[in-house]
């Protein structure tokens, strides 16, 4: 009697620890697809805000001019002085997207 009791207790453990490896296999093996499923929402919230530009592929030239002329005039113990002074500025700028590096 006490060696049917005693093989009953062993097969119910190792019932548990059956179930218990498949549960933890099956987590395991899903973890593939919830990761890209995790991707996937990411990606399409960044895509729905607008193009994603890197930092690495923009391109900036900017351009400054700049005219400065002073005229200083003394006459019979006053003087007259005036200053002209120009400054253009252009800027121009060309960004690449992410995409265009390859990184996504």
């Amino acid at each position: 009697m006490f060696i049917q009791l005693n093989e009953r207790k062993g097969q119910s453990t190792l019932e548990y620890a059956v179930i218990i490896g498949v549960v933890v296999g099956a987590l395991i093996m899903m973890q593939v697809y919830v990761k890209r499923g995790l991707s996937g929402r990411i990606k399409s919230a960044s895509d729905e805000i607008g193009d994603q530009f890197s930092p690495t592929a923009t391109e900036s030239v900017t351009t400054v001019n700049s005219v400065s002329s002073s005229t200083e005039n003394v006459a019979s113990g006053s003087t007259k002085s005036s200053v002209e002074q120009t400054q253009c500025r252009s800027t121009n700028e060309n960004t690449k997207s992410l995409n265009a590096e390859g990184a996504w």
